[in-house]
């Protein structure tokens, strides 16, 4: 389906990027993050786009460096602060002010919570996402131990700092491989907890784990945080497959390889979720806002719309857009952009590749694709993006691998 020509190549030795699709279980990308999907105040669930989708062709807009951060890859922002919260890989949490538009000292003081000496910084691995709760008294981070097993932890957040002596551990995922760890938690429209877990590495899935319902790798997972009997946390019981026997309560959606940044759209509360290929296509899912829970994306039967280790399963949702490996190879998934600052922009998808740095936009209609290609956007060279970021406004924000942070006016 890619109408795009690849650009050059860039500088694909970074550890971060190095082998992000290949079909085996060495350093890959971390199947690119973003930050916060919380969706704005007053989000009405509808679904759907506008009667008449946005022109990507015509989008102008430009990248204005807001602060140098050290390889970010993630970014939050926190309710009734005029701040927004970057992740750096190594395990740091950081402070930038929002309003500011230029770096002269990169950002503010100390991190907000140093998890450096926790964190393993294999290719894929780290401190991979973050989010705070909707009254802004908790942070929570997902993170990959110096085991290389996943972690979820909650933490007080009191005096603009996470205060590590309430830390509480709410998920423990053992990974089998190195890679395809996911990594982000958004709270959504629905004040629940999601988290973004990939298939557990390899090639191919090779314990089909994305498939089996008793295994929550592969999968987005839905949780309400506060304890539940001998749980740290709590199942909510319109989950789908709460009940059922062999399944995991806490599944949402499966069927995915290693989702890198999911996020809804704060107007429509549709959910875009940008799903990291093998070796031959890169995936972007779209489910409207009404859409039922228990989606089933297909990996690791078909690689986008491509027979894999089998035949789509009954149900399975094919992605809105796909594109093969001559545009890249390692999607970042982003956000549809609600701000104000481009009006041109308004209403469309922006995504981003991790190998090729180019920043992409697509538009739907109806549940369809309905118009996508390359964004005219300047201000910045050498864009290796790790993900995105959307502060309260809806203003858009693209987090370089090279160090920077960057919002689009």
């Amino acid at each position: 389906m890619s109408r795009r020509r690849r650009p050059a190549a860039l500088a694909l030795a970074l550890v971060l990027v190095a082998g992000a699709c290949s079909d085996d279980a060495g350093p890959q990308a971390p199947g690119p993050d973003a930050t916060d999907s919380t969706a704005g105040d007053g989000a009405a669930a509808t679904g759907g786009q506008p009667e008449t989708p946005p022109d990507v062709d015509n989008v102008s807009a430009r990248l204005v460096k807001v602060a140098d951060v050290a390889v970010p890859v993630a970014m939050a922002v926190r309710p009734g602060d005029d701040s927004v919260y970057v992740v750096e890989k190594a395990g740091r949490v950081r402070r930038v002010p929002r309003g500011q538009t230029s770096s002269p000292g990169a950002t503010e003081g100390a991190p907000v919570l140093d998890l450096s000496g926790e964190v393993s910084t294999g290719s894929e691995q780290g401190l991979l996402g973050l989010t705070f709760n909707p009254d802004g008294s908790k942070l929570y981070v997902n993170y990959t131990d110096r085991a290389g097993d996943t972690r979820v932890v909650e933490y007080a957040f009191t005096d603009g700092r996470a205060d590590t002596a309430t830390r509480r551990e709410l998920l423990f995922v053992d990974q089998p491989f190195a890679n395809h760890n996911g990594g982000q938690v958004s709270f959504g429209p629905d004040a629940k907890l999601y988290i973004g877990l990939g298939d557990g590495g390899s090639a191919n899935d090779p314990g089909d784990r994305a498939q089996n319902l008793g295994d929550i790798l592969g999968k987005l997972l839905r949780i309400d945080p506060a304890p539940s009997g001998d749980r740290p946390y709590t199942i909510p019981p319109d989950n789908p497959f709460v009940g059922r026997s062999g399944a995991r309560g806490e599944i949402w959606m499966y069927g995915l390889r290693n989702p890198w940044r999911f996020s809804w759209d704060r107007q429509t509360r549709d959910l875009w979720i940008g799903d990291v290929g093998q070796n031959a296509v890169e995936e972007i899912h779209f489910l409207a806002g009404a859409a039922p829970a228990g989606t089933n994306f297909g990996w690791p039967l078909v690689e986008g719309s491509r027979r894999n280790k089998g035949s789509n399963p009954d149900g399975a949702v094919l992605p809105i857009f796909e594109y093969g490996h001559d545009d890249g190879c390692s999607v970042t998934g982003g956000y549809v952009y609600r701000g104000s600052k481009v009006a041109s922009l308004r209403g469309v998808y922006v995504y981003s590749d991790a190998c090729s740095g180019t920043l992409w936009g697509v538009v739907q209609s109806g549940g369809e694709e309905a118009g996508q290609g390359t964004l005219d956007v300047g201000g910045a060279d050498d864009l290796r993006v790790a993900s995105f970021g959307e502060d309260s406004a809806g203003e858009l924000y693209v987090l370089n691998l090279g160090g920077g942070l960057y919002r689009f006016e």
